[in-house]
């Protein structure tokens, strides 16, 4: 990660204070630092240190929902700007790794996504038609019978593969995005926890105090982007984000052999149910295989416990990695909204964009520039600004995810029977 000087004082005022040092608040602040805009990014821990650096590295296509449940919930012309975003979020991607030379392994390998039962495999010729139709994006289905040039596995009854979406290093993305932040102006203050934000005015300016562990600076403006960690200094916010555990291991170096024989063209690869498992090959040959194992957010213990669940899917996935060791484990917290959405704009005064659902990696990234063009006072076109953004039934929800233990039963029983 790139250094920051943890002794420097924090400055007095800035145009814009940003409140997370992940995807989308060091996206932000590189764009405003290249509009000459003084930007403070604040973080409570170092840069990338929540999910930005602890995810599985997928840069996919499309929503967590599927498309013709978005069309009945937005209808086909915002749908389509919808996806025309997701589309756009990897372009993005593209585009900063390109001109910053982020040295991140970015590779346009294409996503698998694999049927876990017939009638999810039989679904999939529909969506693609849709997509085909209402979108102009093409995907290509993969009937059982010849699955094996695609992934090393029996026990899918198909899959249906995306050439757009990328595999990277999400670590080293996130390092090279906070180094093009710093190189642009941008002012990242690590070890900094956001304690307090009170509207105020400075010399008959509005604006914002933002209290911090290390003093008070005022701003014009305040983005959070403080996804899975978004916590009770912005309440209103928190109470519309459920944070969510995702966990990863990865295996030794397997050998090459081995490793075509599970993946042949390397690709990101994930499964069709609610309680998914996701994986792929690393540049060096390991497989990296994750999953929601536990819902809580991440600690040392359900870390451990994680792992061998998580074992054990791998197994049933590819027996040939019985004896793989595994060298690997570690977890991250996701964004969840409510309805399973990006969402992006204004709350109480204070810019926001959250509730990737672990497609984050691009759609962070993107949302980061779209809302730091708004912050600037651009026209933008921002389909997930504007939706409705709903919380908990009957407002059953403080920021505390006590529910999780049944929603997790719940999305396996859902598994079970759909």
């Amino acid at each position: 990660m790139p250094r920051t000087d943890t002794s420097r004082a924090l400055p007095e005022v800035a145009d814009v204070a940003v409140i997370g040092a992940g995807f989308t608040g060091l996206s932000a602040a590189r764009t405003l630092a290249k509009k000459g805009i003084k930007v403070v990014v604040l973080e409570s821990e170092t840069i990338g240190w929540g999910a930005s650096s602890r995810n599985g590295g997928m840069v996919l296509t499309g929503l967590k929902l599927g498309v013709n449940q978005l069309i009945s919930m937005y209808g086909r012309e915002r749908t389509q700007r919808m996806y025309k975003a997701s589309l756009g979020s990897i372009d993005c991607v593209e585009k900063i790794v390109r001109e910053e030379e982020i040295a991140c392994d970015f590779s346009r390998c294409g996503h698998l996504e694999v049927a876990c039962k017939q009638k999810h495999f039989d679904d999939y010729a529909r969506q693609a038609e849709v997509v085909r139709r209402e979108f102009n994006h093409e995907l290509k289905i993969i009937p059982r019978n010849e699955l094996r040039s695609e992934i090393g596995s029996d026990i899918y009854y198909g899959g249906m593969v995306d050439e757009t979406s990328v595999g990277l290093n999400p670590a080293r993305y996130v390092a090279g995005l906070g180094a093009a932040a710093i190189r642009t102006g941008a002012c990242i203050h690590e070890t900094t926890r956001v304690e307090k934000i009170e509207r105020g005015s400075r010399q008959g300016s509005p604006g914002w105090a933002i209290g911090t562990s290390r003093g008070t600076l005022w701003a014009r403006d305040v983005f959070v982007g403080t996804s899975g960690y978004t916590g009770k200094v912005t309440p209103a916010l928190q109470k519309k984000i459920i944070p969510i555990g995702s966990y990863i291991i990865t295996t030794e170096v397997l050998r090459e052999g081995l490793a075509r024989e599970l993946s042949p063209r390397s690709r990101m690869i994930y499964d069709s149910k609610n309680y998914i498992y996701y994986y792929r090959l690393t540049p060096d040959n390991r497989m990296l295989f994750g999953g929601r194992a536990a819902f809580f957010p991440e600690s040392g213990d359900t870390v451990r416990k994680s792992a061998e669940i998580l074992r054990r899917g791998m197994i049933e996935v590819y027996p040939q990695l019985r004896d793989a060791k595994v060298e690997f484990v570690w977890g991250g917290t996701l964004d969840f909204a409510f309805d399973i959405m990006p969402h992006a704009g204004q709350m109480d005064g204070i810019y926001y964009a959250v509730g990737y659902a672990g497609h984050g990696v691009a759609m962070a990234t993107y949302q980061g520039q779209l809302m730091a063009q708004r912050i600037a006072g651009e026209l933008v076109e921002n389909p997930f600004e504007g939706i409705k953004f709903p919380g908990a039934p009957l407002g059953l929800y403080n920021g505390k995810p006590w529910f999780l233990p049944f929603a997790g039963a719940y999305y396996k029983v859902l598994d079970w029977v759909s």
